[in-house]
């Protein structure tokens, strides 16, 4: 293996080392005030899942949504698993990226959350429930409320804003309820990626357009204006450009509903370029409700443009306002037409400001008795009485980044307010808002509980910075820092002691329990690539020790009071790819020897050290290249290790999980039973080891045997990812944070393996050993059967004792079997290279005689020459146990021990194709 040296001599010989490689002296990083970190959204959690392809593979996505959604169902009647606890955050919010109020009944709200799905309250923003959870997206676009019939509504589902950050899935379609959000039907629109606006005729409940903006980092066809006149039945594309400009925004004529407006956006986002404009963005006009259209310039500018806002008057629908955003997002204009779009002046922008990211706004709000006041949001949201010559920020003391606004046209002082911090509310036209503390959409990155007060837990959150509560309520909350957090760390002998983390690994400490907090980077090279979740790691022996991961790792001996480097780059150095930042992304200590450290990088490496840092070891051979999203050191072995991977596959089955028992020299797949999305964290707990806790983009799971088998953990999670697990060992509860429904908790106490017997079967001689699919296995002697799935994965009900299991699969028996193979087994008889194992004589004994003779190369040369069909009187393929080895051996059926049933995994079936010592056959 490939050896990395560093100079241990002390303190001054790393610092030389540190200056040589860097050609600067360490520079500690200085500490912003809290509201001064960057707010711009980054792409990071697209980044993970699209690795190394540059794209998230959204059918496989699907595939394991739905798979998910039946296993919930069967096991709903059956399962002795114990429920999840909401643990809060109430107060706090989350992103809201669309909402709409009844018509009839103000105090009746619908919310879109950006990637928590949608609630309704009826109490004015007092309290909500989810509605729509059952959904195959969560990430809502747009929503909106037929204003001749308020019991119907329908939901898009896929963000549109193009920050790139929370955002990873495309949404999955439209829903529509026609009972006021009691019950929804899924409506179609598959590819249509993420919904801009919706907007629905104004006395045709059936008749509505859609905005469709495609998916976010590919081009696709399926982008534009939609129409439906069948409530969604049917559908029809009237309005499309080219398979980089989708539809954002609508507008209809309340009065002459034939009369409607469209804006188109182009953007394109590939691994190595974004562009959130060019020529094909424009507002469209159409007079015959969206037979034809027309694209209206009379003032409007030109060439390459970005993202275009429209607002039609409700009062005077000839006054149209449109707002321009550059194609890079760093400038933006508004324009207003008084003669229903013929032509257009532009009103300046004077009073508003916008951050260099304006793409991730760009909605405009008309006022609904006021042609002359009209609503900009941006960070805060802006508002102009005078028709655009001056604006005014009308959103103090609420959170930044505005995404939506409802004003009732009854009311106009009654006004509903979506951003990145949730729900505001308003009765006096924007004079004040008031917080609706009422919503689960928090967005979790990472969570921490206190070891010794678990009622003190913390988290690091999107756009909300780290958030805790000392007194475990749900609604009691508070930010303690700024930006996105990420890490956050709580020294579990000292509690005064607690690290947090922001974006591009911004590490600070506090002292005295988190009420202050100062920057704690001393030592660290401000030159180093950090990933936007840097990690930081805590010796499991030794609190005072910290670990700190860019490209390479840095210790603190001393509470990160200063850091030295104990590694040199151990990802390969920077290479340019716009989907890694080349950087370590998990860093794991051996509770066991703390000499032992492990580390994953964010394109697909991981090593190891045995010695502190003087030595490193690289242990990826054999492990897929794709994103290392945590790895895990075992309590009770030094040498056991688990890393798991996010990333999606375009051809084979990809795993995400992998156990090494010998310390990273080989690894073994146990992804078996998991949906096929991205892993997030992996647990071990320290008083079981065999039990381990996962979050996936799906929920959580747990196995009872090391990774052998899995199922899905406790009841009550709604499906959103699961970003973080933390165990605390004392109250034997973990929690999950969430990305986008806030924290929950599970108790363990009365966690018991379920009454299930799983397991896979693999190829034996084929190089890979990829799962069977389509083996079926007969119970006996119930005579109850099963078939294995394209993973090779089953599972059974607990048999009855003294029960076995018989797998079998026939058909095609010339598959893999070749003049190759003759060649091979004659070698064998005659002493010149003997077959490599067990499994391939087995599959070289073609009669069954124990032995490999010249009868058996007379039965394949048959098949060969096609004087027989199929090998006389047996299946085409044969399995064996692996523990027993596969001498001679073929039990058909295998006996089920004690010990499968005791781990709830049946392991090591193998399968062999008959005559196929080779490798060559397809299974």
């Amino acid at each position: 293996m490939k050896k990395q040296h560093i100079a241990t001599c002390g303190v001054l010989a790393v610092l030389i080392a540190g200056l040589l490689s860097c050609g600067q002296p360490p520079q500690p990083q200085e500490s912003r005030s809290q509201g001064e970190e960057e707010a711009q959204p980054s792409d990071w959690f697209f980044r993970q899942r699209a690795y190394p392809y540059g794209q998230i593979n959204q059918a496989v996505y699907l595939e394991a949504v739905k798979a998910k959604q039946r296993a919930e169902r069967q096991q709903a009647t059956r399962s002795n698993m114990p429920s999840w606890a909401f643990k809060g955050p109430m107060n706090v919010g989350g992103r809201i990226a669309s909402l709409a109020v009844h018509p009839s009944f103000p105090d009746t709200l619908f919310i879109g959350a950006a990637s928590g799905g949608v609630f309704r309250s009826y109490d004015r923003g007092q309290t909500f429930e989810p509605i729509l959870d059952d959904a195959l997206s969560l990430a809502i676009g747009d929503l909106d409320i037929a204003p001749s019939d308020p019991q119907t509504l329908y939901v898009g589902t896929g963000e549109a804003n193009a920050g790139g950050g929370s955002i990873a899935y495309d949404g999955a379609g439209l829903y529509k309820s026609t009972n006021g959000g009691d019950s929804f039907t899924y409506i179609g629109l598959p590819q249509s990626g993420s919904i801009g606006r919706i907007a629905v005729h104004p006395s045709n409940p059936d008749h509505a357009y859609v905005a469709a903006m495609g998916k976010l980092y590919a081009p696709n066809p399926e982008r534009g204006i939609y129409r439906t006149t069948d409530g969604g039945q049917t559908w029809e594309q009237v309005l499309y450009l080219n398979d980089s400009t989708g539809g954002i925004d609508l507008a209809i004529h309340p009065y002459h509903p034939d009369t409607l407006y469209a804006a188109l956006w182009e953007r394109v986002r590939r691994p190595d370029y974004y562009k959130y404009g060019g020529d094909g963005s424009g507002v469209y006009r159409s007079y015959d409700g969206g037979d034809t259209w027309e694209q209206l310039s009379g003032g409007l500018p030109g060439g390459e443009n970005g993202r275009i806002g429209l607002a039609l008057s409700p009062s005077s629908p000839n006054t149209l306002y449109a707002q321009y955003i550059s194609p890079f997002g760093d400038d933006f204009e508004v324009y207003r037409s008084n003669d229903g779009g013929d032509t257009w002046s532009p009103t300046g922008t004077n009073g508003a400001t916008g951050p260099s990211f304006m793409w991730w706004f760009g909605r405009m709000f008309p006022h609904p008795t006021d042609a002359e006041t009209v609503f900009l949001p941006s960070l805060p949201m802006y508002r102009t009485t005078d028709g655009g010559q001056n604006w005014e920020a009308v959103t103090p003391g609420v959170h930044v980044d505005q995404h939506d606004l409802y004003i009732d046209p009854n009311n106009p002082d009654y006004m509903v307010l979506g951003n990145d911090g949730g729900l505001y509310i308003s009765e006096d036209g924007a004079q004040s808002w008031s917080h609706r503390e009422s919503l689960p959409i928090t967005q979790f990155y990472t969570c921490e509980i206190d070891y010794s007060n678990p009622l003190r837990r913390y988290g690091g959150t999107q756009d909300n910075g780290t958030v805790r509560t000392t007194s475990g309520g749900i609604s009691n909350w508070q930010a303690i820092w700024s930006g996105d957090g990420f890490y956050c760390l709580v020294d579990p002998e000292d509690n005064q002691f607690v690290y947090l983390e922001s974006q591009n690994g911004r590490l600070r400490r506090s002292v005295n329990g988190g009420t202050s907090f100062q920057s704690a980077l001393a030592g660290i090279f401000s030159s180093d690539r950090r990933n936007w979740s840097t990690p930081v790691a805590m010796n499991p022996q030794n609190p005072r020790s910290l670990y700190y991961g860019t490209f390479r790792v840095y210790k603190s001996v001393n509470r990160a009071v200063f850091w030295q480097p104990i590694s040199e780059d151990l990802t390969g150095g920077e290479t340019g790819d716009n989907l890694t930042y080349g950087t370590i992304t998990s860093i794991a200590v051996s509770p066991v020897d703390t000499q032992i450290i492990y580390t994953g990088s964010d394109n697909g490496r991981v090593w190891r050290t045995s010695d502190g840092g003087s030595t490193w070891s690289d242990i990826s051979a054999g492990l897929p290249n794709r994103w290392v999203t945590r790895v895990a050191a075992a309590p009770d072995d030094p040498l056991t290790v688990y890393v798991t991977f996010s990333g999606y596959r375009f051809d084979d089955y990809l795993p995400h999980v992998f156990k090494s028992t010998d310390g990273g020299q080989t690894w073994q797949d146990i992804s078996a039973g998991l949906p096929e999305v991205p892993v997030n964290e992996i647990v071990v707990d320290p008083d079981r080891p065999e039990r381990l806790y996962l979050g996936n983009d799906l929920g959580a799971y747990v196995s009872f045997n090391g990774g052998l088998s899995w199922h899905a953990l406790g009841q009550g999670l709604p499906p959103v990812v699961v970003s973080d697990l933390c165990l605390h060992l004392p109250s034997l509860e973990l929690y999950a944070g969430t990305y986008g429904r806030s924290m929950y908790s599970l108790d363990l106490a009365s966690l018991e393996p379920p009454a299930s017997l799983s397991g896979q079967i693999r190829a034996a001689v084929q190089p890979d050993e990829g799962p069977m699919g389509g083996v079926a296995l007969e119970l006996l002697p119930a005579s109850t059967a099963t078939t294995t799935n394209a993973q090779g994965l089953f599972s059974l009900d607990v048999p009855p004792p003294g029960s076995s299991l018989r797998p079998s699969k026939d058909g095609d028996d010339t598959n893999g079997v070749s003049t190759l193979d003759l060649i091979l087994i004659n070698r064998h008889i005659l002493g010149v290279e003997p077959l490599p194992s067990p499994f391939h004589l087995l599959a070289a004994d073609v009669n069954l005689t124990g032995s490999i003779t010249t009868l058996d190369l007379i039965q394949i040369r048959k098949l060969i020459l096609g004087i027989n069909t199929e090998f006389p009187a047996q299946e085409s393929w044969r399995f064996v146990r692996e523990a027993q080895g596969a001498e001679g051996l073929i039990h058909s059926p295998f006996p089920i021990t004690e010990e499968d049933l005791a781990n709830g995994a049946i392991t090591g079936i193998k399968g062999v194709k008959v005559g196929d010592v080779s490798g060559d056959a397809l299974y």
